[in-house]
């Protein structure tokens, strides 16, 4: 692109080449082509200049929320996939940080306390917990049923084996899914789970005559911002959520902003941000949860930027 002090020079020569016509009007040709040389490059540098200009003023700030350096496939993905991509600029502002939960030190010592008829993992979180305790039971292990697809991913890179993941990924669905086993003893249950996790898988399992043990066995508190990740957020025009932690905790750091557009992983991201005062025509949300379906609520999500602020022009 053409700079300033360049396109003052060009606007500098143009009285001159007029001052030479009407000096020497047999010089009429030489100095019309230059006049018209002149005349284009200026323009044409002015309409990329102002190309430029305006594609800085609508960029659509996308931000990730999940826990520091957890956000990179998410932001590929975007990158990959986001018809939007050469108009969307992409932040991390992490809202969450995972914890040692009250319940860590003894999830070995659970886990070999008896035959248990499932693991219960619900996040890829809580597979990272029972990976790091996975040696007291790998010469026996338990089957080991995972909420969603992502969660599954993790464990199986860690070497454990699913044996179920239910249809729909969240916890109230595996609750209902799950196979009951019939004997004298009621179907066995360990739950390692975050310490701010609702009571659905429990509740769900008990009723249907399961025998539910929960241990929390790590906690997910929100993340502290520096004064430039608070001043970056008041860009911010969609937030991704993959949990209602991440809600809570961008709320927290934000002065309860709920003027952006929330693209969330699942519909539990995206009950929370109804609770916590979104509007229904501000939230997006796949069907079914999963990554596939949270890039295609961010583009929904950024599309809705780009629409109202078309119609503002």
């Amino acid at each position: 692109m053409m700079g300033k002090s360049a396109q003052s020079g060009l606007a500098y020569l143009l009285p001159l080449v007029l001052v030479t016509f009407i000096l020497y009007p047999s010089s009429y040709g030489t100095a019309v082509e230059a006049f018209l040389i002149i005349n284009s490059l200026l323009s044409k540098s002015t309409k990329s200049a102002m190309a430029i200009a305006a594609t800085e003023q609508s960029s659509i700030v996308v931000t990730l929320t999940r826990e520091d350096g957890k956000n990179e496939k998410l932001r590929k993905k975007i990158q990959d996939n986001n018809p939007l991509i050469n108009r969307i600029d992409v932040l991390e502002l992490p809202c969450i940080a995972h914890a040692v939960g009250p319940d860590f030190e003894r999830l070995s010592s659970t886990l070999i306390s008896e035959q248990w008829d499932y693991i219960a993992i619900t996040s890829p979180e809580a597979a990272n917990v029972l990976v790091s305790a996975w040696d007291a039971v790998r010469g026996n292990p338990p089957p080991v049923v995972a909420v969603g697809r992502a969660t599954e991913e993790k464990l199986k890179d860690s070497g454990i084996a699913v044996a179920f993941v239910p249809s729909k990924a969240t916890a109230a669905t595996l609750a209902k899914e799950l196979e009951s086993f019939d004997g004298e003893k009621p179907t066995s249950v360990l739950y390692p789970a975050s310490a701010k996790a609702k009571k659905t898988l429990e509740i769900g399992l008990a009723s249907r005559g399961f025998v539910v043990t929960r241990i929390n066995t790590y906690d997910t508190v929100t993340a502290t911002w520096l004064d430039d990740q608070k001043e970056s957020s008041e860009r911010v025009q969609v937030a991704c959520f993959a949990s209602p932690s991440a809600v809570e905790g961008w709320l927290q750091n934000t002065e309860q902003n709920t003027r952006v557009f929330a693209a969330c992983i699942g519909e539990t991201s995206a009950s929370a941000c109804k609770e916590l005062g979104w509007t229904d025509d501000q939230i997006f949300f796949p069907e079914s949860p999963g990554l596939d379906g949270w890039i295609d609520a961010i583009e929904k999500a950024t599309e809705a930027v780009e629409d109202g602020s078309s119609s503002k022009t």
